[in-house]
């Protein structure tokens, strides 16, 4: 393990007391033993805020399934899985995520007190964490039938690629949309054992989303991203940012909106069902306002209240699913 580290400024010693965006005081930081905290703090652990994230279309493909077919008392475990899942895929993929960015992380001031950066973890431990939580979801993911298998393993191919989209795109975000989500379709599936439009539409309806919160993310970062290279919608959107997210969360509640009505074309189903969708688009609405690119922490708690947009929808959806 390093004790030092070169940075832009210069050599600076190294603190394992936490992480520069971890929210203060949380659990790993409190109560995890401390040979652990490394390695939770690898998989993001101590900011659950993208396991959220993850695992919210995640339950909007269930409610989804429900209210177009009926409720099953197998749905519960399928929530539950979902849960367990989205824990360990989002801790794989942040720690994918650690090992290629490793030499980027070093250059961001808000990154480099990660634990690859750092020399908490060595890339070869990192490899070790990745293979044991990939293993562990893919136990999780055999309990959900074939068509969810199929399309969890499909899934891979996503996860692998996000990465390097900043590298190569001005649009990692789409990439970050197109895994992020795919938990609506790979939910649907597990209760119907087939796809619809209702899922694909709340697929997409994500990506949009995606695209609007991960924007509002990435304009934390955006002076340094320019420095080194780092591509990002933020930095394409640039002082027009307010008026590209006004569009991607129109389109994501036009979007989300036809799903609820594909899955239920009348009755109490369609209006709690629209009813949520009338919540998520206050909400983000309400982000919009409040949005301030210049504001690096605001833009970090707008970001982290996108839990409670999704989970807007997930409420109201499981309740057209249950009534």
């Amino acid at each position: 393990m390093q004790t030092d580290r070169q940075t832009p400024e210069g050599p600076r010693p190294e603190d394992h007391s936490t992480v520069a965006d971890a929210p203060p005081d949380n659990w790993v930081d409190r109560y995890a033993p401390p040979g652990w905290r490394p390695w939770l703090r690898l998989s993001r652990a101590d900011r659950p805020i993208g396991t959220w994230l993850l695992l919210l279309p995640c339950w909007w493909g269930i409610g989804l399934a429900m209210i177009a077919d009926r409720p099953e008392w197998r749905d519960l475990w399928i929530a539950v899985a979902c849960g367990v899942g989205a824990v360990l895929m989002r801790g794989a993929g942040c720690t994918w995520n650690d090992i290629t960015d490793r030499d980027i992380d070093d250059k961001v001031a808000r990154t480099r007190s990660r634990p690859i950066p750092s020399g908490q973890v060595t890339v070869r431990g990192a490899l070790v964490w990745l293979v044991a939580q990939s293993l562990a979801g893919f136990a999780i993911l055999l309990t959900l039938g074939g068509a969810a298998i199929a399309l969890g393993v499909a899934s891979l191919a996503l996860v692998a690629i996000y990465p390097f989209a900043k590298r190569f795109t001005w649009w990692p975000q789409v990439f970050l949309g197109l895994a992020f989500n795919w938990g609506a379709l790979l939910a649907w599936a597990a209760h119907t054992g087939n796809l619809a439009p209702a899922p694909v539409l709340a697929y997409l309806s994500g990506i949009a989303w995606t695209i609007f919160y991960d924007t509002i993310y990435a304009h934390q970062d955006a002076e340094d991203d320019a420095l080194i290279g780092v591509k990002s919608t933020a930095r394409l959107f640039g002082r027009d940012t307010p008026r590209w997210l006004a569009g991607f969360g129109t389109g994501s509640v036009l979007l989300l909106g036809l799903a609820v009505m594909a899955a239920a074309p009348e009755g109490l189903g369609l209006t709690l069902g629209l009813l949520g969708v009338a919540g998520f688009a206050a909400h983000l609405a309400w982000q919009l306002w409040r949005f301030d690119m210049t504001d690096s922490a605001g833009c970090l708690r707008l970001f982290r209240s996108n839990r409670d947009a999704g989970l807007v929808v997930a409420l109201f959806l499981a309740l057209a699913g249950l009534f």
